[in-house]
């Protein structure tokens, strides 16, 4: 019974223009087969394109074997032992249903949180402001070329610096205040 009721309702809904086109071509196929004639594929193609729901498609379409442009009902796979859950046992056993599952949900959620703001990456090379003021100073009072050649020797040796900082594991502590 709940079986034709789904189907009603389904054969009530309206069309548009995709709906048709499909059953257009799958009528078109049944012609190439020989299933119908032409005079048939006319009358039905004209019945077609008046159709205005899911039921007069399926009229139109009847008497013709799969496919025939229409979605095909939804079956369910009947359920087997072993095979996939049982419904109910999701909540059972701590499946998605389980108000354990949401618990660990939010706690990974949280965890990955935190793990973004920890590794957040910071600047590249936060002397790059003080190298570029350099270079823009150099380069209109002794030249483009002077401002660069600095720029690129204070650079070096920053990047030196921080080589032999990193090789003798001295990082430069970071304040984080709570809540950043």
């Amino acid at each position: 019974m709940a079986r034709h009721d789904e189907t009603a309702m389904h054969d009530a809904l309206r069309i548009g223009d995709a709906e048709r086109d499909a059953v257009m071509v799958a009528l078109h196929d049944h012609f190439a087969e020989g299933r119908l004639d032409r005079a048939e594929l006319d009358e039905r193609l004209e019945a077609v394109l008046s159709a205005r729901t899911r039921g007069d498609l399926r009229a139109i379409v009847r008497d013709l074997p799969s496919p025939t442009g229409l979605p095909e009902p939804r079956r369910e796979a009947p359920w087997e032992p072993g095979h996939a859950w049982e419904p109910g046992m999701a909540v059972m056993f701590g499946g998605p249903g389980h108000p354990a599952w949401h618990r660990h949900q939010r706690h990974m959620a949280r965890r990955q949180h935190h793990m973004a703001r920890r590794h957040r990456p910071g600047p590249l090379f936060p002397a790059f402001p003080v190298v570029f003021a350099v270079f823009l100073v150099l380069a209109f009072t002794a030249g483009p070329g002077t401002g660069l050649l600095v720029a690129l020797q204070i650079a070096l040796a920053v990047w030196i610096l921080r080589a032999v900082l990193m090789a003798f594991g001295i990082r430069r502590s970071r304040r984080h205040a709570p809540g950043s």
